[in-house]
């Protein structure tokens, strides 16, 4: 099977990390192919906010925790490193496209054995005043809506487990 298929398959959310850290250069090469991802008429519109610091990760958790239905005390599953992807509010592309990049984040992150998992609440989160205040820090601002986190790290466990796929969901013409 080709390589990167196989990858496509294989890959699985991470909900457990080790509290190692990341190395920037893998960090880096995870960010630039997510930077790659298609994207509406080549615009290049998605951002993407690296936090790598653990006072704004644990904030950004924090802030997560807080619209999270679960209640979970962590909701980024203790990852070390958050990639926040971000577009601005006024893209018509801006879910579609920011959606592409996390894939992107995410496979890359599977093709050198770094867990990931896409965490949803990235909205709310950009529009708390405290999720602002971090994007203000950053060198962003209110004109951009939070698309999704992705969480990254060196897995705590791993799992070969495949779930089999649901019948029933290909239809032709």
């Amino acid at each position: 099977m080709n390589t990167v298929i196989d990858s496509m398959m294989k890959r699985r959310s991470c909900k457990s990390y080790r509290p190692d850290p990341v190395p920037q250069e893998l960090i880096d090469e995870i960010i630039e192919t997510g930077l790659y991802a298609a994207n509406w008429m080549g615009r290049q519109m998605p951002v993407i906010l690296a936090v790598t610091d653990p006072e704004t990760r644990n904030t950004l958790s924090r802030l997560n925790a807080k619209y999270d239905p679960l209640k979970r005390p962590d909701p980024f599953y203790g990852a070390p490193v958050i990639l926040c992807v971000l577009a601005p509010k006024s893209d018509p592309a801006a879910v579609e496209d920011g959606s592409l990049v996390l894939g992107n984040l995410m496979l890359a992150a599977h093709s050198l054995g770094i867990g990931s998992c896409w965490i949803h609440r990235a909205r709310p989160v950009f529009e708390d005043a405290e999720g602002l205040e971090v994007l203000r820090r950053a060198g962003l601002d209110d004109s951009y809506t939070g698309i999704g986190h992705c969480a990254i790290g060196y897995p705590a466990k791993t799992t070969d487990r495949i779930i089999p796929r649901k019948e029933n969901r290909v239809f032709r013409l």
